[in-house]
Formats: C-alpha cells, structure tokens, sequence
C-alpha cells in the first residue's frame, strides 16, 4: 500500500504515481484490452512530458483545460498531466452534444480542450458558441484545415516535450470539475480538490483489502468518478495493475475477467444487469474474480455473482460526486445495507427533510453529509454560489436521496428524495432535456420524467409528455429522432406520450409525480411502437 495513505497531505496522485514508479518502475501498471500497456515508470515519464507540454502551451497552474476523450493512454496522461502541472482538468462526458457540452464548455470557461479526433465533429459543433475557447489539441491525428476560428494543436508533441520538472500541486488545490445534474437546471460543475480525488481511491482500497497481488478490470468511464477514482486511482494508492476497456461490453466482460487475470471489479447501474443477463456457460467460475464492488446491488445480482459466476464478496457503497463514498461495504461481510458509515473520514445522519433534525435508528429520512478530513470533499459548484448553498444549509450536504442509518451504523438507500432521473449511472436534468426537445416544431409545452425501466436493476427511463400547439399534429417517432440528435445518448427518452395538457400546481409548476403515477398505458415506445 501507498506510504501517504495516512497523511492528507499527501494526498496528490500524481505524486502517489511517482512514488509507485520508484518503488515498481519496471512493474505494468496501466494497460488495455486493446494491446497498449504503460510501466510505473513509463507512466510517470509520460505524465511529466505531457505536463511539459501543456506548459509550454501556456497553461499555468490553476487554470482550467478541458479533456474530452475516451478510455486509453491519452486520457490518462492528459488528466495526470494536468494534475502533475497544478491545472484543472474539466472531465466531459463523451456522450456529451449540442447544449449539453455548449453549457459545460461555457460555464468552466475553458481556453484550451483536449479533444479526441472522433469527437472533434461534436466540440466544432458548439464552438462558436463558446466565445471563451480558442485552441483544441487533438489526440489521434495532426491538425488540419477546417476547425474555424479555433487554433489547432497537435497533442502528439507532449513526446518530444520537456519534462515538467516543478513542484506538485497540493491537497487542497483544485485537481478537476467533473458535471454532475440534479433535480432541475444545468448540470453543475463539482469543484473536486486532490485530496479529495485521492480519497475516493483510498476508501476503495481500505474497503476492498486492495494489494499489488490484486488486477482491477476497468469498464466504467474514465471522466467519471466511479472509474477514474473509485477505481483507477485505488490501483495507484494499492500499487497494483489496472487492466481498462475502452467500452464495457456485456459479451466480453467475462472473458476480458479470464484473459487479463482479474481479481477485482465494479458494476454500476445496468452494468450487472447486462452481465447476469448473458447466457450461462460451462466457465462462468473459470477465473480469479474475488471481488466486485456494484451499486445498486440488488439481491438477484449478488445471488448471481455468488453462485453462478463465483465471486466470493459482492460489496456495496453509498456516495456521490460531491461528498466522495462516506460508505462502503467491506469484504468478507454481508448485509442488506449499502454498507457502514466510513467514521475514520465522514459524518452521515439521517435527518428529516424538513427541518434537518436527526433522526432514531431505522426512520427514513434524508442522507446529510459531512467530511472530517481536510479537502476530503468537494469545495462548491464551479460559478454557481447559490446552488452551493443550498445543498450546505446547516453545514451539511443535502443528497436529496432517502435512506435509513441503523444502530450498527449501517446505512440503507430507500429511494430519491428529489424530483431526479437516473439512468445508465448517470444523474440527468429534466429541464435539460426538455429545454433540447422542446425545438421541436410543433411543441407547446413537455414535460420529462422518469419511469421504470424493464431492465432489473437498470434504474430509470425517461418519458416524454408532450402538448401540441393547437392545428399542429407531432409525428413522435420523428419527434425521437430529433431527441437522438440534440441530447447524449443515456438521456435519450425511451416513451413518448401526446397529452391535452399537462399537470400543474398552482405556482404553475409541472407536477411530474402526477404523470409518473398515469404509468405508461398509451405510450408510444421507441422499442416496440404502441405499448
């Protein structure tokens, strides 16, 4: 195990990735199943080219550069480098277009992106409405004619770069923004120190009994918390390999456990779901899986890792973007919870939503958190003061998620306090949605929700409530084919319904827990037509 893990201090990864690199540098640390490999070593000296680079491109510590990129060595030497040089990487979702990655790239005031040459076409999309950045470095190929106003930077010359040879950032300084939506507006920008991107990977760690014996099987995304800190950077604090898929895929996830070795993994969302589903076979305990972290960890999928597949821990947790994982399960345990309060570095109360006050044992109420580490938690919604405040009120962050805190310390997840969707791992914005589809000619109003989806365990699907404008007949499949071109892919509505009006409060305020309770009857589906 990493010698800092006791010493907040020292909690920066890219100083934990040098001081691995001394002690291991011969040893793989970074590979994919796509052939490419990095040592410790080789990793470090990437990381500190590639912070050569950016410097002399002019960034400068503290300021804030966009990287849109899928899985692979790229990402991570443009996110190490970043971090290595003291700059702030703004992480995109690569499913990210038109308004979604416009607002996101407007609201961090990025200057410079590092863009992979596959989503090029996406960021040249809303770049003119992007006053604020000027230059793209793109990773794949040289640059060319075509991109505009925009400067155009070749990321392939972070090889012949100097070393970044100054001081390391430190724990309380700003490591990246990764966007997180809540129960209505633009998604928010989480403020995330190093110390506190270092503590997602410690709790792993701790929790999992982490080793340098152990290979950790990455699929989830690398610009989202889950993948690149509950997993990437608990390889890091363990010293041990980290084995990455550029997409998961449900077919070969078994095989990818087989072939690499692996003796550790996480599911998130439908990703359990999608495994469970795959047809058994002869080898499904051919392998040294020993653990795999899943949340949600409904009951059906842990009897299936258990007793088919052969995994002997399946653990939970309990966490967020903003307030890290204050709860985990650990090996060698199980129980029905998420997991136990992580006392050594957070505080958890259940409280009551309406006046904050703690609640007995057992009574569901509001999940309220707090960190007892310094920068082990997120320092505010970049440019956005009141809706920092708001989720603080009374010293505490509010989760908008319900639950229970037993006397033993466990705490159970019961459902979501606000009005929310949640698909495919992502937190998606109603309004965002609706403010998308709602350029559809035709459109009076529309309201979007979420509905159960078919799928065990694969959370929500959203639902579109639409009113036309009066004489004006909307075609809903081609109403869905505008939906695929204006929104990301996981928030792509599933249901779409023509209504006469839709229902509101008095204030005027769409009541979507009305329209979630008429259920789907009538429905159109974009899977199966008619329901």
């Amino acid at each position: 195990m990493w010698s800092g893990i006791d010493n907040p201090a020292r909690w920066v990864l890219p100083a934990v990735l040098a001081e691995q690199a001394a002690v291991r540098p011969d040893a793989v640390w970074f590979s994919t199943t796509d052939g490419e490999a990095l040592t410790w070593r080789q990793a470090a000296e990437d990381v500190d080219r590639a912070a050569g680079f950016l410097a002399s491109l002019g960034v400068a510590r503290g300021d804030r550069v966009a990287v849109f990129l899928p899985n692979g060595t790229a990402f991570l030497r443009a996110w190490l480098g970043l971090g290595r040089l003291g700059a702030t990487a703004v992480l995109l979702n690569t499913e990210l277009r038109g308004a979604f990655l416009r607002h996101q790239l407007v609201n961090s005031e990025v200057e410079l992106a590092v863009v992979d040459e596959t989503l090029l076409p996406a960021m040249l999309a809303v770049a003119d409405e992007a006053p604020q950045l000027r230059r793209i470095a793109i990773v794949g190929r040289g640059p060319e004619a075509g991109i505009g106003r925009l400067e155009a930077i070749d990321w392939a010359g972070w090889r012949a770069a100097a070393p970044f040879t100054g001081g390391y950032p430190k724990g309380h300084e700003i490591a990246c923004i990764m966007y997180t939506s809540g129960t209505s507006g633009p998604a928010k920008g989480v403020l995330m120190p190093h110390a506190h991107c270092a503590l997602y990977g410690i709790g792993a760690a701790e929790a999992i009994g982490l080793s340098p014996d152990d290979r950790y099987y990455i699929t989830l995304p690398l610009f989202h918390a889950n993948g690149l800190l509950m997993q990437l950077a608990a390889t890091m604090i363990a010293g041990m390999p980290a084995v990455v898929r550029g997409k998961f895929s449900a077919s070969a996830w078994l095989e990818d456990v087989r072939r690499h070795d692996i003796t550790v993994t996480n599911s998130l969302g439908a990703v359990a779901a999608y495994i469970v589903a795959q047809p058994p076979t002869p080898r499904d305990r051919d392998h040294r899986l020993r653990a795999i972290l899943s949340a949600p960890n409904l009951p059906e999928h842990e009897a299936a890792f258990r007793d088919r597949f052969g995994v002997r821990d399946v653990i939970s947790g309990f966490g967020m973007t903003e307030v890290n994982i204050p709860v985990w399960g650990r090996v060698g345990h199980r129980l029905k919870g998420a997991g136990w309060v992580y006392r050594k570095h957070f505080d958890v109360v259940v409280a009551d939503p309406e006046t904050d006050a703690p609640l007995p044992p057992g009574q569901v109420g509001e999940i309220l958190v707090r960190p007892k580490t310094p920068w082990g938690f997120m320092q505010g919604y970049y440019r956005m003061p009141k809706e920092t405040v708001e989720a603080w009120r009374n010293l505490w962050f509010h989760t908008g998620d319900a639950g229970t805190l037993d006397e033993q310390d466990v705490l159970t997840f019961v459902d979501r306090l606000k009005d929310r969707i949640r698909r495919r791992g992502e937190n998606i914005s109603a309004s965002e949605v609706e403010a998308a589809i709602g350029k559809f000619p035709g459109i009076s109003e529309l309201a979007v929700y979420a509905v159960p989806s078919d799928i065990p365990g694969g959370e929500d699907e959203l639902m579109v409530a639409v009113v036309a404008r009066q004489g004006e007949v909307i075609d809903l499949a081609a109403l869905a084919g505008f939906a695929d071109e204006v929104v990301p892919r996981f928030a792509r509505p599933r249901y779409f319904e023509i209504v006469e009006s839709l229902p509101k409060t008095a204030t005027d305020k769409v009541q979507r827990a009305v329209l979630r309770k008429r259920g789907m009857a009538g429905a159109w589906d974009r899977e199966g037509g008619k329901r």
